[in-house]
Formats: C-alpha cells, structure tokens, sequence
C-alpha cells in the first residue's frame, strides 16, 4: 500500500479570528475598566468606614432607644432616654464646661497658628524647614506625657504659673478646684499641642497662594498688613473654614486631657467642675454598664452638637471672609 493512499489529508487551517469581534470586546472591556475600576478603588474606604463608622453610628443609634444594660436586658423605651437628657443637670454641666474650654481653646489657637503661618511664609525668614518641624513637635509628643508635664506646672504649692504668679502678687490658685481655673489649664495644654498642627494646614494653605498677586500688590504700594488684608484671608478661606471644623469636632470630643488633668477621674473633678460630654459620655455609656443606652444618647446629642456648631462656624467664617 503506498504512503499517500494511508495518510490522511490535511485538515483546513482555523479561519482567522473576526478583527471587528475583537475591536468589540476591547471596547467593551475598555467600557467596563471606565465604568467600574473606580469603584473598585475606592471600595475599601467605604468597606472600612462601614465597618468601623457607619455600623457603629447605627448600632449606638438602636441602643439609644433602648433601656439598654450590657450584661443584662435590653428593652425598647423610645425617645426617653432623649426626654430624660434634657432634664439631666450634668448633661448640661458637662455641655458648659465643653463650650468654656472650646471657647478658651479654639480662639486663640485659630488666630495664633494665622500669625505663625503668615510668620513662617515670609520670604526672608531664614531655616524655614528648621521653624516648620520644631512647630509640629508638640503635637508628636504623646497626649499623656503632655498632660503629665502641664499637671505639674498647674500644680497649687510647687507648680511653676503659680510660682510665676506670686511674683506679681497673686495668691496660690487651685487650677483643679474652680471651673474658669480648670478650663484654662486644660485649654493651655489643647493650645500648646495643636496650635502647631493647624499652623502647617494653613502654612500650606498660603503656600498654594500664586505670588503674582503680592508682587502686583508690592508694585502698587500696598503694605504687608494691607496684602494680608486684601489677598492672604480671602484666598485662605477655604483652608480656614477646613481648619475651624476640625477644631471643632476636636474641642466638642474633648476628652484625653481633662481626663488626665484629673488623675484619671471620669467626672472631672471633685465638682464635675471640668468633666465634658465626652466624658459623661463615657460615664454613662462604658464606665457604667447598666445605663449604656442613657450613653448612646448622649453620643448622639454630641454629634448633633457637633454638626450645629460646625455649621454655626461656617457660617460665620464664610461672612467675615467676604
């Protein structure tokens, strides 16, 4: 038998595929990777804020209609828990002494860390880098060691103000025992630590600030004073506005230095004479277990605080700016 009578033929060779069903599919994918790939970036945000900030919020917003013991039974009582807080005389000490240190805190932090942004944006400042790094510094150092240092310089018989203090004739003061003392002490220790922090985020705020405006200002004659005036604040707005809501929440959150200004006690004092939402928060809703829903309530009455007051500053920066 003979070699071509056994070997089969060839078979055809497979059609080439389809160029135009190729460009479909790359456009299609192409379509696809557009539309969707930016919502594959941006989920582990949401994944980690659902998890560790919108469960939470929810969950405290469920126990805060309830009559709610860690260890025990939970039972729906409805808004009660709301009714009773506007009744409750330490929610509205706790809220006092909130706004005192806020007030005694905030304001002067804002308007030292505009004075030490605009110092630290002057072209002829020498070792700029050097000034910029040693501002953040207290804010590196741990909120403990601060408090500790700043108990001691607060202390009636050997601390150093009052020691400052008699050298001008005033008498000994008890930084812990009066409310306007107290908020002042804790109010230092909040200023000297985040003073330097909010000082950066307007420093870089000035920075994104285009130079041609100061030397078309410098051309026609206008004085520093007048430029800081007339182009620094109203381009800074932004930032500010950013700032003043960030101080916000913090000073409405206060929690860790008047804390530790007490030596760990949760009511602020012998009085509560310093003692914030934040810690009757704690109070309540972790300190004691069997009135956790009364503390879920008062979470949420803070971070309705928070967002009025924010507001309320946005508010008034927008108009002052302008």
């Amino acid at each position: 038998m003979s070699l071509s009578a056994t070997t089969a033929p060839p078979s055809p060779a497979a059609p080439p595929p389809d160029a135009s069903s190729r460009r479909r599919r790359g456009y299609l994918l192409n379509r696809l990777d557009l539309k969707y790939s930016p919502y594959l970036y941006i989920a582990p945000f949401f994944l980690i804020f659902g998890t560790f900030g919108l469960y939470p919020m929810l969950r405290t917003a469920w126990m805060s209609l309830h009559d709610w013991d860690m260890i025990g039974d939970h039972t729906f009582i409805g808004l009660d828990n709301y009714t009773e807080l506007v009744s409750d005389e330490y929610f509205w000490n706790a809220l006092i002494n909130t706004f005192g240190i806020f007030a005694l805190s905030t304001i002067p932090q804002l308007l030292m860390a505009l004075f030490l942004a605009n110092l630290l944006n002057q072209t002829l400042l020498r070792a700029k880098t050097f000034f910029r790094m040693a501002i953040f510094v207290p804010n590196v150092v741990s909120v403990a060691a601060v408090a500790i240092v700043f108990g001691m310089l607060f202390q009636r018989d050997f601390g150093l103000f009052n020691w400052l203090l008699s050298l001008v004739g005033v008498d000994q003061i008890d930084w812990r025992a009066q409310e306007w003392s107290s908020w002042t002490a804790i109010a230092t220790m909040v200023n000297w630590r985040w003073t330097g922090y909010n000082t950066l985020i307007l420093l870089a705020g000035m920075q994104a600030i285009p130079k041609d405006l100061y030397e078309a200002a410098a051309i026609d004659g206008a004085s520093q004073w007048r430029q800081f005036w007339q182009i620094t604040l109203p381009m800074l707005k932004p930032t500010f506005i950013f700032v003043v809501i960030l101080s916000t929440i913090g000073g409405m959150q206060l929690f860790t230095e008047p804390l530790l200004f007490a030596n760990g006690s949760i009511i602020g004092g012998n009085q509560r004479e310093y003692q914030t939402l934040a810690m009757y928060m704690y109070e309540k809703g972790i300190y004691n277990l069997s009135t956790a829903g009364y503390g879920a309530a008062v979470a949420w009455a803070i971070f309705m605080i928070i967002v009025f007051v924010s507001l309320i500053n946005f508010v008034l920066v927008r108009r002052a700016a302008k």
